[in-house]
């Protein structure tokens, strides 16, 4: 929204929330979100044409187009808990849109929703008594975190689906006339409603799915003398396959792909397609083992017992450039460092400290094994191991040689996104391991 504000000035955009803290929030100086370039945006267009509210009754009666943008976390109960898309918010939007409206209005669906999501939203608004019509549209996101801005200013495609019908042709074109004030019109891609919304799905997937396919090659790699790096290099030649999403690490994670292929996963059940839903299960199966395996390393490292030694963790956010910690690879690898009863500190940039302890232990628990620091200096004094979780620019500019100092010896790094200098650290006395090497 704020990127609309900012490339199409001449369009009202308003965010409105219930949570009045969180529009508070976006409202002062400290954003409630880390992505860099966006304090910039917000900043220059807020109070113009882009504007936070809590007036959501008044905010639905005005607007001609309305972006239904609310999570979609996976069930925790009932049929399909662990898998299904929880679709209780969208279906409560749908409802307070249909109560409030008096006129038509343009949906477009932002959130990462099942197929068929559109028919729920079309059945609750149909029963608006007052005679207004509506549009569903599909408007995946594909933006990442941590370049999310740069994506949006240039994106790979702006994906929108619609009906077939000259109502929802029109209902596209109005969408599409939003982003063509700034994205080339050949980058906008236009589909029906049921293939825009399986897209986003099907994206995330196969992106996934290349990290765990690469990440099961980097055991092997381990297992022989090979060089992770080196055979992705490799391969990413051929122009068939391509160099993207093929760095070996301790695991993906991030509020999407593991959500988006149980959800797919559990799609393709529900379609009586067992045999697909199984393949794809299998990427999360991947994922999961290889955080299992990062932790099991740095056990049978340290003599076969990390109790009572301490583990410096750099990192906890799912990747650089974002506070965000969702499935985080960093929660595993501390959950089972604390089950072997080591003592863990965690050092990250960005990511609070009373956030890190809730990913691990739970709301309001308490661990004197789990500490949080403000800096990887500190975390490493006295340490026994540092393992690296997250690709940080700032952890490949440290002072190991002052590092070294600091620990116990013999001192041990275990790099699991593999942005270090094994080489040197080697040179400096350090005995490390990366992912794949």
């Amino acid at each position: 929204m704020a990127m609309i504000a900012l490339k199409a000035p001449h369009i009202q955009v308003t965010v409105v929330d219930m949570n009045v803290a969180r529009i508070a929030a976006w409202n002062s100086d400290t954003l409630p979100i880390y992505e860099p370039g966006l304090d910039e945006v917000v900043k220059q267009r807020r109070g113009k044409n882009l504007h936070f509210s809590t007036e959501v009754h008044a905010t639905i009666k005005a607007a001609d187009i309305i972006f239904v943008a609310v999570n979609t976390p996976t069930k925790s109960y009932g049929v399909g808990a662990g898998r299904a898309a929880d679709l209780r918010f969208i279906e409560s939007v749908a409802r307070t849109i249909a109560e409030v409206a008096d006129g038509s209005k343009i949906i477009v669906e932002k959130s990462t929703i099942p197929v068929k999501t559109a028919e729920t939203i079309k059945d609750i608004l149909a029963a608006n008594g007052r005679g207004a019509k509506f549009q569903v549209l599909s408007n995946p996101e594909f933006l990442a975190e941590g370049t999310a801005v740069a994506d949006l200013i240039s994106p790979d495609r702006v994906l929108i689906g619609g009906e077939r019908t000259p109502e929802g042709n029109a209902a596209v074109q109005a969408l599409v006339d939003v982003y063509a004030n700034w994205v080339p019109r050949d980058r906008i891609i236009t589909t029906n409603l049921w293939s825009s919304e399986l897209s986003k799905l099907v994206a995330n997937a196969f992106l996934a799915q290349r990290i765990s396919s690469i990440n099961s090659i980097s055991a092997l790699c381990e297992a022989t003398g090979a060089d992770i790096d080196e055979v992705a290099n490799a391969i990413g030649k051929d122009s068939r396959i391509g160099p993207k999403f093929l760095k070996a690490s301790v695991g993906f994670g991030g509020s999407c792909f593991q959500k988006d292929i149980l959800n797919l996963a559990y799609l393709c059940e529900k379609f009586g397609l067992p045999e697909v839903s199984a393949y794809w299960e299998s990427v999360v199966k991947m994922n999961d083992w290889q955080k299992r395996r990062f932790a099991s390393r740095i056990v049978s490292s340290l003599y076969g017992s990390v109790a009572d030694k301490k583990i410096a963790v750099l990192g906890f956010a799912f990747k650089k450039d974002t506070n965000d910690t969702r499935e985080s690879a960093a929660i595993a690898v501390c959950r089972d460092l604390l089950g072997e009863q080591a003592n863990v500190v965690v050092y990250d940039p960005k990511v609070p400290a009373d956030e890190i302890r809730r990913d691990v232990l739970g709301k309001g628990k308490e661990d004197a094994k789990l500490s949080v620091v403000h800096s990887a200096y500190e975390a490493a004094t006295g340490a026994h191991a540092i393992a690296v979780v997250t690709e940080w620019d700032e952890f490949k500019q440290l002072d190991f040689s002052k590092i070294y100092d600091l620990m116990a010896k013999p001192a041990f790094i275990f790099d699991g996104r593999n942005i270090l200098d094994l080489g040197k650290l080697q040179a400096l006395g350090f005995r490390t391991q990366g992912i794949g090497k």
